[in-house]
């Protein structure tokens, strides 16, 4: 009856972890990666699991925005050339190496993105296509190429910096942000991320049906809201993530 019990609370803890990330553009480890410290795992054995089932949340908002026709696919190339190097990077390193300075340093960076998003009110409300030119790809593409490797390395909030970085150097607005954060962050660096680390580490697979299931429901329903729901409260769900995944990681 445990087993059973056990599998309910992951579904539960996955459903509104992913929801919530699928929304607002990030920010699953948030809820349920110490939920899976919280239930018994390893940090490592933890975020192994809680990164495949990530891939899931992915899965799921891709089902949705592929309706919805947001995503340029020679831009999604180029955010999946430039992100997927710097996610094995990461994924190689975090096992090695001692996490708690970085991620301070991450959680006032992360309150940070959260402000300066509130500060500006028009940012992210209309789709104006910038930096499109070699210079901006190149500089763009390196910023990327770090987000990668923080994804690969760290538990929570890396796709609120990809979210963020596509708003403000790429013009997007907060809507295909998200759409293009969820798919390929989502998706490919995730699942390139659980593959790296589950090469070295390992994966809890007999959690990972409850969490698949809730990462497929949350994402394809946050995903929902978020085209429903617009890029003004995008934004404001955005800033609120942000500033509670900073705390929880300068908090620990």
């Amino acid at each position: 009856m445990s087993y059973w019990l056990d599998q309910l609370l992951l579904f539960f803890i996955s459903l509104l972890a992913n929801a919530f990330s699928a929304f607002s553009g990030g920010g699953a480890g948030l809820i349920q990666l110490p939920a899976l410290i919280f239930l018994g795992l390893p940090f490592a054995l933890a975020l192994a699991t809680h990164k495949v089932a990530s891939v899931a949340l992915g899965v799921g908002a891709t089902l949705r925005y592929l309706k919805a026709d947001v995503v340029e696919r020679r831009f999604a190339l180029f955010i999946l050339a430039c992100g997927l190097p710097g996610v094995v990077l990461g994924a190689s390193l975090i096992l090695q190496v001692p996490g708690r300075l970085a991620e301070v340093a991450l959680g006032l960076l992360t309150i940070g993105l959260g402000v300066y998003s509130w500060r500006r009110a028009e940012l992210g409300q209309h789709y104006r296509p910038a930096r499109r030119d070699r210079r901006g790809y190149v500089l763009g593409g390196l910023v990327l190429f770090g987000i990668g490797v923080l994804n690969g390395s760290l538990t929570s909030g890396t796709g609120l910096f990809a979210t963020l970085w596509l708003v403000g150097w790429f013009g997007l607005d907060y809507q295909r942000a998200v759409a293009y954060t969820l798919i390929l962050v989502g998706l490919f660096w995730n699942g390139t991320g659980a593959l790296t680390l589950g090469l070295q580490g390992g994966i809890q697979w007999d959690w990972l049906p409850a969490l698949l299931l809730g990462s497929v429901l949350g994402g394809y329903l946050g995903a929902h809201l978020a085209i429903a729901k617009g890029s003004r409260l995008i934004k404001r769900a955005f800033e609120v993530v942000t500033v509670l995944v900073g705390l929880k990681l300068v908090l620990g």
